[in-house]
């Protein structure tokens, strides 16, 4: 079912200066970046490799407000991980295929995601206290927006 690690989701309280840091200290370059309204954040997609099924990332994930999700988790836990994403074939299908094992699902279908993905996120609770999200990516394989 899961192909790769899609992305790890960082969150952060200043994106530019974490885009600054990762490029410079691991040689990481932005591919995208997106403001995701219906998610509460501006981002940034760091490419690390290409391997079996497309490539990984490093999302960069700054609060549009302190009530957004990653904004209640900055206030929480402070910047770091926020959620691990695997990259999947079809996301509808996955997400019927783990509810059936008795893992709850936050989003009732896909929804729009980063570089015109498909995406839903798993409940932490069931897994391992870890927020997972299920990566289908677009057809194109390109950026939703360009650097």
């Amino acid at each position: 079912m899961f192909m790769r690690i899609d992305h790890i989701g960082i969150a952060c309280h200043d994106l530019e200066e974490k885009i600054e840091f990762f490029s410079r200290t691991f040689e990481l370059t932005v591919v995208a970046r997106e403001v995701n309204e219906e998610q509460g954040v501006k981002e940034a997609m760091l490419h690390i490799a290409d391997g079996a099924g497309g490539g990984s990332y490093i999302q960069l994930l700054e609060p549009l407000s302190e009530d957004s999700p990653v904004g209640k988790f900055l206030a929480r836990r402070g910047e770091g991980v926020h959620h691990v994403a695997f990259g999947v074939n079809d996301v509808a299908d996955a997400m019927a295929r783990i509810n059936e094992k008795g893992v709850r699902l936050l989003d009732e279908r896909p929804r729009h995601g980063s570089m015109n993905s498909r995406i839903a996120f798993l409940h932490p609770k069931d897994v391992g206290g870890m927020l997972t999200e299920l990566v289908q990516a677009s057809d194109s394989g390109k950026p939703s927006q360009n650097v």
